[in-house]
């Protein structure tokens, strides 16, 4: 094979003793460089890297766009005639600056638009909702929106730089006067890093840059245009490691069907729809069917088969479905030509500084023209009014008329602001003999009192260029705010356990002999209902106990006397158990419960003696104490054999206690004499409004403590009442008025207006138990509550308006007014005049009222004493 040697077979280039062992430089001119391979890697790799950073994924924090996104606009401006332009134009016209194809400018294009802040559409953009892709661009258009053309562009402050060829200027970022970045969001995947920042809202960012300016406090949180609900107690600023939960907006149309309004962001229709159905299609929710409703908002209706719990189907949507997800945002940006990672309250401060820089920038600019036309026009009036230019008629070059004219202007060159330079003077004598004869000294004089006042104006703004800079940013509220409501409702979620609420798909099956369970197991024993994510609790004759997830077929062991379904932190299950501690010791006693565990690991609640003996056991759910018959073996001198025990003697403790000893004789058998009652009492309830939830952690206003039959009562603000039990996992509407623990005999008196008899009336009823919500103001729809209270002796006052509003004004005395009859009754008729407001006074208190409320303030300490109610008027 023929050798091919990069010096050609020339000997003499080598070192020799001839040459002095030196090699001659001139002979490797024309030798290729080798660079290694992993050389190669590195630099390439590295330059790839940064332009891919730099050039294509991730914005510039000074106009917070992307390259692809500033080009777009700089073609859109140019292009701008205030007309629509076709969407396959601007694409065309961005490829002068843009070298990587149509379709991530189109791409691009059509996220800018979506997103309706700085370009104005016309055509089939698409659907964020739905997840529908744009018409092709032919078909589409788009033009820039009064906001861009305020905040986005300004010639005289963009820095330039050569396009990719070299035939156009292109900006090195926009001018932007605006938190853009922030408002629009961004989300970019470069090599080796990711951009996310979340959208946020126009008037809260507007707001924010005012507070930084003013030297306040401020909070930003994310705003999405698809709305729905956020809660951003982890949000970290928008910095890498934060999280924020989205959830949709989920409300019970019907007993029968839950409609979707709001989706969360990065979602749609199609993809929440598919969530939904693989939740199906695992058994971890029961759905009917699903109708898609969504045109310009989005209503997907969820129908529920009978029998099945609406509430308990909207938190299992949340836990199982995408109707609840999480975001992690990261906020890189690109500042001083690099990648950094700083949060959106840096970003605004930052964008906030260079809006104030922007600002006086054009103001400078400003100023500076100004100056030029007040130096011109001052030059001008001296040289016609005091006719220099008949001076230069016997000039004979045109040196020579530049040397006329600037002598003649030396007597008042103290009264111009700056030298007067040769270009001043040569563009004197560009002025025609036309304007020199028509010169109006007057209307000079007027336009140059007009330059000077707005250069004093602007020389005030320098001076005061926070106050300028505060009055922009109001003035952009103003004039844009409107359109750019909240639409993202910021919520505190609580956790929702997905054992709680997950649909029980399976049955739960035992083989104790030999030492078997699972939901596979559908020839043997039925347990009870369960789901393929629950954990099981079991417990041993020797009194050991584990805790193990639900399989569908796992070897337990044998000798198993109890298995359940395991509720993490339920310390209202309580475990009653007596033991034999080894194979002659004596019997114990003990009551335990059982919160929070290591799964698969093996516990004891005996004392761990070789031989010991659960010989009772039972499983109580609040924490009932029975009574048991104990019947001992016969044994000489003993002389009771039978006896009975309460468990209720015994206090809760945890699952390692010893225990009492409830006997040292050998039993014979222990039996049931008598279930117990709670020992645990009451559950103490509360109603947390931010959250429209209740719970057992103490969150929100105290309801009271409910035993087993009581009820809340529910009074919404379009006059329904309704009940419901105390289970936490209930959904409450925003609408509530009143919502305290269920008392039939509380009397509530009401003022609504009756749009059928078009008069106000006034009712006193107390709520009675029922099935559905009640509405107690009518049932004609354009009725409404106006008044509610329920205090014994209320007052009201009635003013009067219209034709009726120099009369004065009523005081009524309600319980004395009218009686209390049903809720379904019509009440009484306030006044026949046109009443223009209703207030509540302070009411009288009564003797024998006070008396009773210092009886019951004697026999009722404050701790055991709920708020009564939880109004939300």
């Amino acid at each position: 094979m023929e050798n091919d040697n990069i010096f050609d077979d020339n000997e003499e280039m080598l070192p020799t003793e001839n040459n002095g062992g030196h090699l001659n430089p001139e002979h490797f001119a024309d030798v290729p460089k080798i660079t290694p391979l992993q050389g190669m890697y590195r630099t390439w790799f590295l330059d790839y890297a940064s332009y891919v950073i730099l050039e294509r994924a991730v914005p510039h924090i000074n106009d917070g766009l992307k390259p692809v996104q500033r080009r777009i606009l700089h073609s859109m401006r140019r292009m701008d005639d205030g007309r629509f332009n076709k969407v396959a134009n601007v694409i065309g016209h961005t490829m002068q600056f843009h070298p990587h194809g149509d379709a991530s400018i189109g791409d691009a294009l059509v996220q800018l638009g979506q997103k309706e802040l700085l370009i104005d559409t016309q055509g089939n953009w698409g659907n964020i909702f739905t997840g529908d892709g744009a018409a092709a661009p032919r078909y589409i258009e788009a033009r820039l929106t009064k906001l861009a053309q305020e905040v986005v562009f300004n010639p005289k402050t963009t820095e330039w730089k050569p396009s990719y060829d070299g035939r156009n200027k292109e900006p090195i970022t926009l001018p932007v006067k605006f938190p853009l970045l922030l408002a629009q969001g961004v989300e970019g995947i470069a090599v080796g890093l990711a951009s996310k920042i979340l959208p946020h809202n126009f008037n809260e960012l507007i707001d924010a840059s005012i507070a930084y300016l003013k030297n306040e406090d401020f909070e930003l949180f994310p705003d999405f245009p698809t709305g729905g609900m956020v809660d951003v107690w982890r949000y970290n600023d928008g910095l890498r490691g934060g999280q924020v939960r989205v959830r949709a907006k989920i409300s019970k149309l019907d007993a029968k069907t839950l409609v979707i309004t709001d989706i969360p962001f990065g979602k749609n229709t199609t993809t929440l729809i598919e969530s939904i159905l693989k939740a199906v299609e695992k058994g971890k929710i029961k759905i009917r069917k699903i109708d898609d409703n969504t045109a310009e908002n989005v209503e997907i209706l969820v129908h529920l088969p009978a029998g099945t719990s609406p509430d308990k189907t909207i938190d299992a949507l949340y836990a199982f479905t995408d109707c609840e997800v999480s975001i992690s945002p990261n906020a890189c940006v690109i500042r001083e030509n690099k990648p950094c990672f700083i949060g959106v309250s840096e970003i605004l401060k930052s964008n906030t500084k260079h809006t104030l820089h922007l600002l006086t920038r054009e103001l400078e600019i400003r100023k500076a023209e100004l100056l030029e036309g007040w130096h011109l026009s001052s030059l001008e009036k001296i040289f016609i009014e005091h006719k220099i230019y008949q001076r230069i008629e016997d000039c004979e070059t045109f040196e020579a008329v530049i040397q006329t004219i600037g002598h003649g202007l030396e007597p008042f060159a103290n009264l111009f602001r700056r030298e007067i330079t040769r270009d001043d003077i040569i563009q004197l004598t560009e002025i025609k003999i036309k304007r020199i004869s028509k010169y109006d000294a007057k209307r000079a004089d007027e336009y140059i009192s007009s330059i000077e006042e707005e250069l004093e104006q602007v020389d005030y703004h320098l001076q005061n260029i926070i106050p300028y800079a505060i009055d922009y940013y109001k003035r952009l509220k103003k004039n844009f705010g409107g359109k750019f409501t909240r639409k993202t409702e910021i919520r505190s979620f609580e956790n929702i356990e997905a054992t709680k609420v997950v649909v029980k798909n399976e049955k739960l099956y035992i083989n104790k002999e030999e030492g078997f369970v699972g939901y596979g197991l559908r020839k043997d024993e039925y347990v009870c209902d369960c789901s393929d994510i629950d954990d099981i609790i079991i417990f041993y004759k020797d009194g050991r106990y584990i805790i193990t997830k639900v399989q569908e077929k796992a070897f337990v062991g044998k000798n198993i006397i109890h298995l359940a379904i395991f509720k993490k932190n339920d310390q209202r299950t309580i475990y009653n158990l007596a033991y034999r501690d080894g194979k002659h010791g004596p019997t114990y006693v003990k009551r335990f419960a059982v919160t929070g565990i290591t799964r698969d690991k093996e516990y004891d609640v005996t004392r761990g003696t070789s031989g010991s003996e659960v010989v009772y056991f039972s499983e109580n759910p609040n924490g009932e104490a029975e009574v048991l018959r104990i019947t001992l073996k016969p044994r000489p001198r003993i002389r009771n054999l039978i006896f009975e025990f309460d468990m209720a003697e015994l206090a809760v403790k945890g699952r390692s206690a010893m225990g009492n000893i409830l006997t040292k004789n050998e039993i014979h058998k222990i039996a049931l004499k008598r279930k117990g009652e709670s020992t645990l009492g009451g559950r103490k309830i509360w109603f947390e409004p931010e959250v429209l939830r209740l719970n057992a952690d103490g969150r929100g206003s105290y309801l009271g403590e409910f035993q087993n039959d009581d009820l809340i009562l529910v009074i919404t603000r379009d006059g329904h009442f309704y009940q419901t039990n105390f289970d936490l996992s209930n959904h409450y509407d925003d609408n509530i008025l009143y919502i305290e623990k269920f008392n039939a005999e509380k009397v509530w008196s009401a003022v609504y207006y009756d749009a059928e008899q078009k008069f106000h009336y006034l009712k006193r009823f107390q709520a009675e138990q029922v099935s559905k919500p009640q509405r107690f103001i009518g049932e004609h729809p354009g009725s409404y509550l106006v008044r509610m209270t329920h205090l014994e002796y209320p007052r009201l006052e009635i003013k009067f308006g219209g034709d009726d509003k120099d009369k004065e004004k009523m005081i009524v005395e309600v319980a004395e007014f009218i009686n209390v009859k049903g809720y379904k009754a019509k009440g009484k008729r306030l006044t026949t005049y046109q009443v223009s407001k209703i207030n509540e006074l302070e009411p009288h208190i009564r003797p024998e009222d006070l008396q009773q409320e210092e009886i019951n303030d004697d026999n009722h300490s404050e701790d055991d004493e709920p708020d009564g109610q939880m109004s939300i008027f």
